[in-house]
């Protein structure tokens, strides 16, 4: 089994930050890719930022100049910094790994469980 836990999230004013972690634990063998994707009501799942093995990133145009995404692999941790909050950021924010697992020919995703992030004044 592998396991996602996340924490982070938070109420923050406009123009604020937050930063969220992601820590997976459990039967691993490498982590390929990990992501931050984020659910606002009304809306559908949306792609915020990815990073890979080599440390390449990805952004949603949305959230350029604003966030930032790291990893530690030492600690299986992705981050993601979000500066300058706007109300538009409101969400539910997952974090997701494709990770070889020991034993394993092929690759697997694996889902945190949410953390709120809300923007409000």
């Amino acid at each position: 089994q592998v396991q996602l836990v996340e924490s982070g999230g938070g109420l923050v004013q406009p123009g604020g930050s937050l930063r969220l972690s992601c820590a997976a634990s459990g039967s691993i063998f490498s982590i390929n890719v990990m992501a931050w994707y984020r659910r606002a009501p009304g809306k559908e799942r949306e792609l915020v930022a990815s990073i890979t093995s080599g440390s390449s990133t990805n952004y949603a145009d949305s959230v350029k100049g604003r966030f930032t995404i790291s990893r530690d692999n030492a600690k299986n941790t992705v981050n993601l910094q979000m500066n300058s909050l706007k109300p538009e950021d409101t969400a539910v924010y997952y974090c997701k790994i494709v990770v070889r697992r020991r034993f394993s020919a092929s690759d697997s995703n694996y889902w945190g469980q949410g953390t709120q992030v809300t923007v409000s004044s």
